[in-house]
């Protein structure tokens, strides 16, 4: 079950990043952290464009993370 994951190809570098084979384009994120994740309609999936840079979007990255129903939003730590 604990399959390899796929990072979206437009994930920006940094510690948070979606796996786009399992994000199922629920945006949830987009609605909660805005400034930091976005759509790609062409593939279909959320993608990390810009990493949080206060302790408001850190915050709302983390809320992202909580709500995505498919757990397909990842943060490795402090990068």
């Amino acid at each position: 079950m604990n399959e390899k994951i796929k990072k979206h190809p437009w994930n920006i570098q940094g510690k948070y990043y979606v796996d786009h084979k399992t994000c199922l384009d629920h945006e949830c994120c987009v609605d909660e952290a805005p400034n930091n994740f976005k759509m790609d309609r062409e593939s279909w999936g959320a993608y990390v464009f810009k990493q949080p840079e206060t302790v408001e979007e850190e915050l709302k990255c983390q809320e992202a993370m909580r709500c995505c129903p498919v757990e397909a939003i990842h943060n490795d730590g402090d990068l």
